[in-house]
């Protein structure tokens, strides 16, 4: 496939992989609750794992297997608890999991420095499996299966990133956080605001599950956590010196460059759904 991309502009390629990729994830979500799962399954799996390629490309030794293990249990489990297939108790195999990692580092003679890649294996979870567990959260935050609340964040979540990209584009002038992304500007930031606040309005029509309050909300939280979820990645990437998190997706990089506004955004749009 990427050969067949090659001859086209990038962001020809970025229309084409997103069309792709949004009827693929758009079908699953819809289908069922279990092809939901799957997908979501898989981009955690490839999302981990790129982050533990990427820290160990800066020098450091990540346990890249019992990592993305300990993060697909916790991403599984919390789905199992939500569909009412699996006790709360389970989850407290988290913390035994987690603790073998102290373990394995003990007989790794050649590590230099254990206990920071103990902790860069620990991040992985948090920033990529935790957040993605979360999601089921949201789907089943009114006691079933709910695909209108996936689908209205993601519909949101790249809504964002269209308004933002187009809106920097032809308006960018004022440097939002020139440091860390010296591409992103504050008129970028509106324009995603302004369309992630329309579709927002729109969700609220056809989605008639939330208020348009919460809705508003949840727009509102998309758009200003997922672009500093932007910007953490790219400080991230920074730190590395590289520019793209992998070439995964033709016109999009990696997987984390992808979904970097989701693993911010989703704790505060669970907390947010769980609270109110």
């Amino acid at each position: 496939m990427r050969s067949h991309l090659d001859k086209y502009s990038n962001l020809t390629q970025r229309v084409i992989v997103a069309v792709l990729g949004v009827l693929v994830i758009i079908s699953g979500i819809y289908w069922h609750e279990w092809t939901y799962f799957a997908i979501f399954l898989l981009i955690v799996f490839f999302t981990i794992q790129e982050f533990y390629r990427l820290v160990g490309l800066d020098g450091f030794l990540p346990l890249t297997f019992w990592g993305s293990l300990v993060g697909i249990f916790i991403y599984t489990c919390t789905f199992l608890v939500q569909m009412n297939l699996m006790d709360l108790e389970w989850f407290y195999l988290i913390f035994p999991l987690s603790s073998i990692i102290y373990f394995i580092k003990l007989y790794k003679k050649s590590d230099e420095k254990p206990f920071t890649n103990i902790a860069f294996t620990f991040l992985g979870i948090l920033y990529v499996a935790i957040p993605f567990s979360l999601l089921h959260v949201i789907a089943f935050c009114m006691g079933s299966y709910q695909f209108e609340l996936v689908v209205g964040i993601l519909l949101l979540t790249w809504a964002s990133d269209t308004g933002g990209y187009f809106a920097g584009t032809m308006f960018g002038k004022t440097k939002l956080f020139l440091r860390i992304s010296p591409k992103k500007s504050w008129e970028g930031f509106v324009g995603g605001t302004i369309l992630t606040l329309l579709i927002a309005v729109a969700m609220s029509y056809y989605a008639d599950i939330l208020p348009l309050w919460k809705w508003l909300m949840i727009g509102i939280l998309t758009a200003t956590a997922g672009t500093y979820g932007d910007l953490v990645e790219s400080l991230f990437k920074r730190s590395i010196n590289i520019k793209d998190s992998g070439e995964t997706l033709p016109g999009h990089g990696g997987f984390l460059d992808r979904f970097d506004a989701l693993l911010l955004s989703l704790p505060f749009i669970a907390a947010f759904l769980k609270l109110f």
